[in-house]
């Protein structure tokens, strides 16, 4: 295809800013010019331009040049924010605490996570006792010196001699899994590369993992031909054994599972929901694998085996899911029996087997409901806990009568419990140290009405008697995508917001998980614009009620948060004062041509489906449906340089278009990360800058100076 690149004009922004407490002048941004290419595709019929395909290309010394232009600009402009460094300060001041995970038990040691304070990455210690010495097992801190080498996944073997640990490096979702011995610390030679999305599933003297071939490029390349395979401890893994492949379908990505020390469970995707599920017996040497379910309409997972049969929890016939028993000689369908029947009024979220119990987390109105059942399904009580908020955890092995979990809210920092199943009976393990009065805020749940009459629940948290006069600096966080809840959690940076009087309201929109299958169906393909819909009413709701008014309302997300971000902002661009896309899926034409985007498109569709699904989304993608001739919110796109989930080709496009769209002066500045992914696993460091630069962003747009 000809390509002609054309120079832009440069582009202006002045922006003035005054509020009764500050006025303060910015100096004028000038954007970076940005080349176009005539670069069109073809959809059903309709040419679809895309000028800045060339910033797609990661490692063009054209992308590269770009990337360091515009974080040039975004930096001048954010250091003349003259309380960013107090912002920044203040942030590291309040996170320097000591930090400690649930602990959970294998065989006869404790592990657990802990953090000194301000470590980029937490530590993994265990203890041989609870009140033991506390033995440090693996610090990632000293796996690089930026700390940007994260702890992604680990498995200890069942003897409890070996932990199989996997990293990640930059952010990145590709990693790296090595062993290590428990008792002498020493690391063996065992260096697993090219794994993707795996767990770390032992058998014996070794485990089952996933991996990709080596791709071409490992930042934005298409992942193909996942397989499973069976590495023993002390081998190279140019010696693993495949343990299985589906050569007939390469979109297809597996996990392993063992159960009971001796089944081997599969679960096959093409996508983020639904999964196949297939069993082997491992103390058979002639067994071959057992089909339970070869579609991928449902999803399946494993809980343990019991007297003969896989306990599994599933949403087949059950949006609400459900716990089944499939007995292993016999798992047709029609063997299938309930152990846990389907709650109309809660979501089953997740379910443990310890202590010959089962328990049972359920979501009712996205706030944590747990249940403690007997092996047979007879519920036998709730959990003594009645917190208002999200409870989780609940690990160790089957055997024993004890675990642990941690109860937090939006007000409540995270509280670890020690669980005695027998006699459910909690008592209080450990407290966070967090300088942090919780009885000075509140969080209520309301509910509002969306466009098609639909009731959404949203958590709202501020100071206690804070007047509703439309006054007050308002953040509205959504998600709103496959099958994902966003239940009550304590955030630490969110601290800096509430405490300057700010409100945050977090939306449980539809396309989540927060009232199961249905839910979640609502806000996906044909019906995405629910999603918006719902956002758009939660940020009317605010400011009707009295919270805010649209120029102190800032509206944030990331990943599909960032499209829905982008999307809603095109919509009403008149509702906000400040928008932050992170991360975001912007390109919804392209998205499904990237690493693992094909995913996505069991939530989406994809522009290729059909015209109608192409109509569809083109009509909302955040890169194609920016409105000109209309003012815009102040905005600020972040992504990061080896984002291999959601490309950052998506936000160096949906940047550079806005940029050079007739949206008014308000600053449309980018933010990119260098040495850092999606998030997971990002340095602490980097997460204190990033959101000191947000907030700081935030508050100057809104006209409101924070006081320390």
């Amino acid at each position: 295809m000809k390509k002609i690149c054309l120079g832009i004009l440069t582009l202006s922004a002045v922006i003035m800013l005054n509020s009764c407490h500050q006025k303060k002048k910015i100096e004028p941004v000038q954007y970076p010019e940005t080349t176009k290419c005539d670069t069109v595709d073809h959809y059903f019929g309709t040419a679809v331009p895309d000028p800045y395909r060339w910033l797609e290309d990661d490692y063009s010394e054209e992308t590269a040049n770009w990337v360091k232009a515009q974080n040039k600009v975004t930096q001048d402009f954010l250091s003349q924010i003259p309380y960013r460094d107090q912002m920044k300060n203040h942030l590291k001041d309040i996170m320097n605490y000591p930090k400690e995970g649930a602990p959970w038990k294998k065989g006869d040691r404790y592990f657990f996570y802990r953090n000194d304070g301000l470590q980029n990455q937490s530590v993994l210690y265990y203890k041989n006792t609870l009140d033991g010495e506390a033995v440090e097992l693996l610090d990632p801190n000293k796996l690089s010196k930026d700390g940007t080498v994260a702890l992604s996944t680990l498995g200890i073997s069942d003897d409890g001699n070996y932990l199989g640990y996997a990293i990640s490096r930059n952010g990145s979702d590709w990693q790296e899994i090595f062993v290590k011995n428990i008792s002498t610390g020493e690391e063996l030679k065992d260096h697993l590369v090219w794994v993707k999305f795996s767990g770390i599933a032992w058998k014996d003297d070794g485990f089952f993992y996933s991996r990709f071939p080596e791709p071409k490029n490992e930042l934005s390349g298409v992942n193909e031909n996942g397989k499973l395979y069976y590495h023993k401890v002390g081998t190279d893994q140019k010696e693993d054994k495949l343990a299985y492949e589906d050569p007939s379908n390469p979109n297809l990505s597996f996990s392993a599972q063992v159960v009971n020390k001796r089944y081997l469970v599969i679960y096959g995707s093409e996508s983020t929901s639904g999964n196949s599920l297939y069993f082997k017996d491992l103390e058979n040497k002639n067994a071959k694998f057992v089909k339970v379910v070869d579609n991928y309409n449902d999803d399946y997972s494993v809980i343990d085996e019991l007297d003969g049969k896989l306990i599994v929890m599933t949403n087949h016939d059950a949006p609400e899911y459900k716990v089944i028993g499939i007995p292993l000689d016999n798992p047709a369908a029609a063997n299938w029996t309930d152990i846990i029947p389907t709650s109309k009024s809660e979501v089953l979220t997740g379910v443990s087997h310890i202590g010959k119990r089962l328990i049972a987390n359920y979501s009712k109105d996205a706030r944590s409901l747990v249940k403690l059942f007997d092996e047979n399904g007879k519920l036998l009580g709730n959990l003594d806990n009645k917190v208002i908020g999200t409870i989780s955890g609940f690990g160790g092995e089957s055997k024993e009568t004890e675990t642990f979990y941690t109860v937090t809210s939006y007000i409540t920092p995270a509280t670890i419990y020690r669980y005695d199943i027998t006699n459910n009976k909690s008592t209080l393990y450990k407290k966070s140290e967090i300088k942090f009065n919780s009885d000075e805020y509140v969080t209520e749940q309301k509910f509002f009405t969306s466009k098609d009459g639909t009731k959404v629940p949203m958590f709202i948290t501020h100071k206690k008697g804070i007047k509703m006069d439309g006054s007050n600096p308002t953040l509205l966080y959504g998600y709103g995508g496959f099958n994902i809840s966003l239940t009550p959690g304590f955030s630490v940076t969110r601290i800096v917001w509430l405490e300057q009087g700010g409100v945050l309201a977090v939306a449980n929109l539809r396309g989540g998980g927060e009232y199961g299958k249905t839910w979640h169906e609502a806000g996906t393909k044909m019906k995405k614009q629910n999603v918006f819909d719902d956002c758009i009413a939660a940020a009317e709701f605010l400011i009707k009620e009295g919270y805010t008014n649209k120029d102190k309302l800032a509206l944030q997300g990331g990943s599909n948060g960032g499209l829905l971000v982008g999307a809603v902002i095109n919509q009403r661009p008149d509702l906000f004062a400040v928008a932050i896309p992170q991360v975001g899926v912007m390109d919804m034409l392209r998205y499904h041509k990237f690493t693992i985007g094909r995913y996505w498109a069991v939530d989406y569709g994809t522009s290729e489906d059909s015209k109608e699904m192409f109509e569809y989304i083109y009509k909302y993608s955040p890169l194609h449906s920016i409105q000109n001739g209309v003012e815009y919110p102040a905005i600020l796109v972040t992504t990061a340089d080896h984002d291999d989930r959601v490309v950052p080709a998506h936000s160096f496009k949906y940047a550079a278009t806005l940029q050079n769209s007739d949206i008014g002066d308000r600053p449309h500045l980018i933010r990119i990360e260098s040495n850092a992914g999606h998030g997971g696993g990002k340095p602490l460091d980097k997460t204190i800058d990033e959101v000191g630069d947000i907030f700081s962003f935030i508050f100057f747009n809104m006209g409101v100076e924070p006081k320390y």
